[in-house]
């Protein structure tokens, strides 16, 4: 026997059913759903009116663009609020760079003024160690051998230091023609030695032209070598310009 698809029951049963499919649609994508229906009381010959069957749904756009409007603002101001915090964390790291920059570039300078002050230091520890060795260095005195040779040199010497001009060659040439190079030779027959003053030494020079014409830092001797070369010379340079020039008694 076919099922009686008019029943009561079965057909409130299937008109809840799609009433509560089509309202949970509505919920889901509008928020709002006009639904209707109508039953009337079951019996064999009851029939039942879907007033929902044909009825079009009206869908508003309204909501949805200010719900659309109002996440784009949010998403605007989270965007301008990002790009904030990431601008002052960029700002916090450049000036967190720049101190550290600054105070890498003092820590550098300070060390090499460091290195600097410690190379003067050395220096100058350096050249006071040199100048205490020079003046701890006993000077090396200049010995000249005692024979003609070495009287010449030593009276150069001496003259060098008091700028007496004369050469070694002006020197040897008069003291060979006047005393063959023999300090203690003396002339007691010229005009001098008939005076009382006779010419005495390397250079045959009478005491009154050695003590006026003497050489400090020499003897006092007539007849040392050195000092009656040096007096000899001191007298030609005055009179003739340099020992150089004398060439005959003088």
């Amino acid at each position: 026997m076919p099922e009686n698809t008019n029943t009561p029951g079965r057909s409130r049963l299937a008109k809840l059913s799609r009433q509560h499919r089509i309202a949970l649609a509505g919920v889901a994508t509008l928020g709002a759903a006009a639904l209707a229906f109508s039953a009337v009381p079951g019996d064999a010959g009851t029939t039942t009116t879907d007033a929902a069957s044909s009825a079009k749904v009206a869908y508003s756009t309204e909501p949805i663009k200010g719900v659309k409007a109002s996440i784009t603002d949010q998403l605007a101001g989270a965007s301008l609020k990002t790009e904030a915090i990431q601008a002052k964390a960029d700002a916090k790291a450049k000036a967190a760079k720049a101190k550290a920059d600054a105070a890498a570039k003092k820590k550098a300078a300070e060390a090499a003024a460091k290195k600097k002050a410690e190379a003067a230091r050395k220096a100058k520890k350096a050249a006071s160690r040199s100048s205490q060795r020079v003046k701890l260095q006993p000077v090396a005195a200049t010995t000249y051998a005692n024979n003609l040779n070495g009287w010449i040199n030593h009276a150069l010497a001496i003259m060098k230091q008091k700028g007496i001009p004369g050469s070694y060659y002006g020197l040897y040439k008069n003291i060979m023609r006047e005393s063959s190079g023999n300090p203690s030779a003396v002339n007691g027959w010229d005009v001098n030695a008939v005076n009382g003053t006779p010419s005495i030494g390397l250079l045959q020079v009478i005491q009154p032209t050695f003590n006026a014409y003497h050489v400090s830092g020499t003897s006092t001797n007539i007849y040392d070598p050195v000092a009656n070369i040096t007096a000899a010379a001191n007298y030609a340079a005055a009179r003739y310009g340099s020992i150089d020039n004398v060439n005959s008694a003088y």
